[in-house]
């Protein structure tokens, strides 16, 4: 008995490894259950909580937590802007589109010069107004960005070969815009674009001189990497065009009410500009997008105030309208016995006998319609990006020509009119107001055709529309620039009749030099 007692002794020592589960199964559910779901509640708390910076790659490339500055902090920045730019090159996850590949490879997508310029700019700024630790940094730069100008070359060789690079987008809907060449023309410039914001922002690569920074061959071969992607591109877009703009020179037809330049422009334009937009994303490429907008713009002008001018004629009274058709519908009831004539006769009488419409809507009302319709398709052009400190310039040159083409409807409304009874001096006045954002050699045209003896500009010059043309007619700078000689020789040309011409005239000249005298 005291064999069988001992164990009963040992069981309760024995037992507190066993009895540890015991308990737990009187609640297996809420034992078990609160000892894992509490971490799995932490996890998922904290997925939560951090599920709205989650969304943010941006926000880490926007901020990326600088190297420690230690003694291996040179190394290791060299390391980091390595595995940067094999990351900036590299292909893109997920799956591939098939309009978008070109040999088995997919284009690079936007934001990846941000990304590596974010880098750089976080590493320069820690340096902490250090000059030695700043230059040590730029020439840490030279190796790694020289390896990515060299990639991005080698793919871009064989894009400059293809017949795709230049073809026109497409303006179907259900095609895109682009051809899979074209999008990887535009990864390769963005991201050399995007990269160059950041050379921008550090003025770096302005200097040739060796003792500098030594990044301008960097800088002008990502500035060569656009150049060669959107120069071509936009010089093909303002080629489309510029005929349909130039056209705008012939009046349409009496029945028309539209210019069939205008009515093929609103066919092309939202697709063309879209593209234009997708290659003019940076800085860098905006430049010469604002040279070929102004340029259009200025064809534009001159297009329309080239237009032949229709003198208005008067309005046809009931005594202008043609004696043998007053004479049909005056005898038609006693000439025709039935008491009810068909109605074929009055459906054909009735329109001879009305008179036809006077011929001024053709001259003016057309002209100022296509001004303002062209200005609706122009707009639809992007615009260089006001808030960038490198653009800002070819922003404002821009809008001071799309606020002359917005302004040319209103003065051809106001010109076109018929003349008032106020005096010579109030409508030189009005023209003077009317013609403040527009070129001096674009509205005396108008105002020669209207108010004057009828005469061209060329002609009163003693040359060839051609030859005036292309000496005072080729830009806004250009104009500006013979605008003073042009209208001395103009007022000199005039009659003691020609009052409201000259007077606008003299107002205009004397506006024009308003600025160079303070």
């Amino acid at each position: 008995m005291h064999a069988i007692k001992t164990p009963s002794f040992f069981r309760p020592a024995s037992r507190p490894s066993s009895p540890a589960p015991a308990p737990a199964p009187s609640r297996p559910d809420s034992g078990i259950g609160m000892e894992r779901s509490r971490p799995f509640n932490k996890l998922s708390l904290t997925t939560f909580r951090r599920a709205s910076p989650a969304p943010g790659p941006p926000a880490t490339n926007n901020a990326p937590a600088p190297l420690i500055q230690d003694g291996s902090y040179l190394e290791m920045l060299g390391l980091k802007l390595s595995e940067a730019v094999s990351k900036a090159i590299a292909q893109p996850n997920g799956p591939p589109a098939a309009y978008e590949q070109v040999s088995g490879r997919r284009p690079l997508p936007s934001g990846r010069g941000h990304a590596l310029g974010t880098l750089i700019a976080s590493e320069l700024r820690a340096a902490n107004d250090n000059q030695h630790l700043y230059r040590a940094i730029l020439r840490s730069l030279h190796r790694p960005l020289s390896v990515l100008l060299g990639n991005l070359s080698s793919l871009l060789v064989p894009l400059l070969s293809a017949t795709q690079l230049l073809a026109l987008p497409s303006t179907v809907p259900s095609v895109p815009t682009l051809n899979p060449t074209q999008l990887h023309a535009i990864g390769i410039s963005s991201l050399a674009g995007e990269l160059l914001e950041t050379f921008d922002d550090f003025a770096l690569g302005l200097d040739g001189d060796i003792r500098g920074d030594g990044l301008k061959q960097v800088r002008e071969g990502l500035m060569s990497l656009v150049n060669r992607i959107v120069n071509p591109f936009l010089g093909m877009m303002k080629n489309e065009l510029a005929p349909f703009v130039e056209s705008l020179e012939t009046p349409s037809g009496k029945t028309a009410k539209a210019s069939p330049s205008i009515i093929a422009l609103q066919a092309v334009m939202p697709a063309y500009s879209k593209a234009i937009a997708r290659y003019t994303t940076t800085p860098a490429s905006q430049t010469v997008l604002a040279t070929h907008v102004i340029s259009l713009i200025w064809k534009s002008l001159v297009a329309l105030t080239a237009r032949p001018y229709v003198p208005p004629s008067p309005p046809s009274s009931p005594l202008s309208a043609p004696v043998g058709a007053a004479k049909k519908r005056r005898g038609s009831p006693t000439a025709s016995p039935p008491l009810t004539p068909p109605t074929a006769r009055f459906t054909i009488k009735l329109p001879s006998s009305r008179p036809p419409s006077p011929p001024t809507a053709p001259s003016a009302q057309t002209l100022s319609a296509d001004a303002r319709a062209l200005y609706d398709l122009l707009n639809m052009l992007p615009r260089p990006d006001a808030s960038k400190k490198t653009t800002r310039l070819a922003r404002e040159a821009v809008d001071e020509a799309y606020d002359g083409l917005k302004a040319f409807p209103t003065f051809i409304d106001l010109v076109y009119a018929a003349p008032s009874v106020a005096s010579a001096d109030d409508t030189a006045q009005q023209l003077l107001a009317a013609a403040a954002d527009i070129p001096t050699l674009i509205a005396l045209p108008v105002v020669l055709h209207v108010y004057g003896r009828g005469d061209s500009v060329a002609s009163l010059l003693g040359l060839t529309e051609a030859s005036y043309r292309s000496g005072c007619l080729t830009g806004f700078g250009r104009a500006e620039e013979c605008a003073g000689a042009v209208g001395e020789r103009v007022l000199n040309m005039f009659n003691a009749g020609d009052t409201i011409p000259r007077k606008w005239l003299e107002a205009e000249l004397a506006e024009d030099m308003l600025p160079s005298s303070l």
